[in-house]
């Protein structure tokens, strides 16, 4: 059975107006077009729908039972309509983010913190785990927006957006400010603190390590970028690190170590699912991200 609810839509007015003049006019249509269009849906459904009396139309029995169920779909059409209204609005939805915590905690806390402030309805879930866990769960559609470091490898069946270069470093506590190292087998020697793996941050040191045939056989492997931060402060080595997760300490009570050979850079940006038109809540949050990024 195919169905005009265009028909419907003409009756539904009509009902509504009990009269076929002003349901023309509610509708915005000529009064003859919707004559026909009554004719039309009375033929098709094979009953008579409307009695015509002098001050307009009435319902016939069979017209009101099909109303009640037309009057039923079209509040689900128009409470449709206005819940999508509100969430563009943002005055309600849910945003669905996944990072890692050390970018939750050191990156992405003040974007939140404005986008809160501006949209209070908005219910936050953030994620944290492992990137490839994390880019798994945006494609299938449990997250709206994934914030971290990919690598390009990875980005093929994403939309990817850099937003600023992450740049690994060895750090210890004031007792290595002044102190360089030649190469990496010395610096090695030390008690070196290394994020666990399979952590993005590991393999691409570990990727390095391949690269320049070196070997590094760390003192403790720590999954918390915090924790390998506090471990370095208070002496227990030295530590691999990101330079923009820490910057308020360094100079201070974290000194950066000298290498030969810099750690190849690391792209931070934001992901969504390739061709799907991302959530309000989701866009609001990467504007206010960028307009940061671009002061």
């Amino acid at each position: 059975m195919n169905i005009n609810f265009e028909l419907y839509k003409v009756f539904y007015e009509v009902a509504n107006q009990k009269s076929i003049s002003k349901g023309a006019e509610k509708l915005m249509i000529s009064q003859p077009a919707v004559t026909q269009s009554i004719k039309t849906l009375e033929s098709e459904l094979g009953t008579v729908l409307f009695i015509r009396t002098p001050k307009g139309v009435t319902l016939t029995s069979e017209g009101k039972m099909i109303y009640d169920y037309i009057k039923e779909g079209m509040n689900y059409f128009i409470n449709g309509a206005r819940k999508l209204e509100s969430l563009k609005k943002l005055e309600e939805g849910t945003l669905l983010i996944g990072s890692t915590s050390t970018i939750s905690s050191t990156y992405l806390m003040p974007f939140l913190s404005e986008f809160h402030q501006k949209y209070p309805n908005i219910d936050i879930h953030i994620t944290n785990d492992l990137t490839e866990n994390l880019m798994t769960s945006l494609r299938n559609g449990s997250l709206d927006i994934i914030i971290t470091a990919i690598p390009s490898s990875e980005i093929k069946d994403m939309d990817y957006t850099k937003l600023e270069t992450l740049h690994d470093i060895f750090v210890g506590s004031k007792k290595y400010q002044n102190k360089k190292y030649l190469n990496y087998e010395e610096l090695f020697k030390e008690d070196i603190l290394l994020p666990k793996s399979p952590s993005l941050t590991r393999t691409h040191f570990n990727t390095f390590l391949k690269e320049h045939n070196l070997k590094c056989t760390p003192k403790m492997e720590v999954v918390s970028h915090l924790l390998r931060r506090n471990l370095a402060q208070n002496d227990f080595g030295i530590a691999l690190l990101t330079r923009e997760f820490i910057k308020e300490e360094l100079g201070k009570s974290l000194f950066e170590i000298n290498v030969p050979i810099i750690l190849p850079t690391r792209p931070l940006g934001y992901a969504l699912k390739k061709n799907q038109i991302p959530s309000y809540a989701a866009l609001k949050l990467i504007e206010i991200i960028e307009s940061k990024n671009e002061k």
